[in-house]
């Protein structure tokens, strides 16, 4: 069975744009609804989807951090060639990283970092999250167990390049935390069973900017956009985003 990949979404707000960034392993499906709710309240939105994302696992491995961080800088891009001259980031896990890669590297009116690792758990952790990815994707495809089997025993051998590239992108972010000027909002979900929820308390802590907040949602796990707790992440966003010091 063929799984159709979800595509990057533009919707349409105001003059106030935000850029919404998806997880390693994630697609547009885990910042849409956010999205959805940002245009109804005069935002303009726009997500993109990863190479690699949302398609078969032997094809995300195919590319790497530094191939996500071109395709965040053409969204970046492509919201400035449409018109939109002051832009917020908002992003989730891997996305909350290169969120604040933005921080430090393009101009941006402020910057959301939703449960995003500057300190992974462990190597292994990282790989386990992947195959554990590998194998749901499978799954849906209504694979056999046996092939799903060989097949992830592929994937640990040719994986572990992109995963090794992904835990320098941590530390390289992590070194750079003190560039960050732009107001900041850090969440971060207490019952996080993908990344050290430590890294929320290293953001807050090593950010340059006086205006930033760190805000624990108790209930929530990784994927906290999709969360029982969404609704409240929605409005502390809305919150945070309304009281930028936008021009328009």
């Amino acid at each position: 069975m063929k799984i159709v990949a979800p595509k990057p979404f533009t919707f349409k707000g105001g003059k106030r744009a935000v850029l919404l960034l998806h997880g390693f392993t994630g697609t547009t499906a885990d910042v849409r609804m956010l999205g959805r709710f940002l245009q109804n309240e005069g935002y303009t939105c726009h997500a993109p989807l990863y190479r690699g994302h949302g398609v078969p696992p032997e094809e995300l491995v195919q590319y790497s951090p530094a191939d996500w961080w071109e395709d965040v800088e053409a969204a970046y891009e492509h919201l400035q060639t449409e018109g939109y001259d002051e832009i917020a980031v908002c992003g989730l896990s891997l996305g909350g990283v290169f969120t604040l890669k933005l921080g430090y590297s393009k101009p941006v009116k402020g910057i959301v970092s939703m449960c995003a690792p500057v300190r992974p758990r462990t190597e292994e952790a990282i790989k386990e999250g992947f195959l554990k990815y590998a194998k749901e994707y499978k799954q849906l495809e209504k694979k056999p167990e046996e092939e799903i089997d060989k097949d992830l025993l592929a994937l640990k051998e040719t994986s572990m390049n992109t995963l090794y590239q992904l835990r320098g992108l941590m530390d390289d972010v992590r070194k750079e935390l003190d560039l960050i000027y732009s107001p900041a909002f850090i969440v971060q979900a207490r019952q996080d069973e993908m990344i050290d929820i430590e890294s929320a308390n290293m953001i807050y802590e090593e950010i340059e900017t006086d205006d930033k907040e760190l805000k624990w949602y108790e209930e929530s796990t990784h994927v906290i956009t999709l969360g029982d707790e969404k609704e409240t992440l929605h409005q502390d966003i809305l919150s945070f985003l309304n009281e930028l010091e936008w021009s328009n």
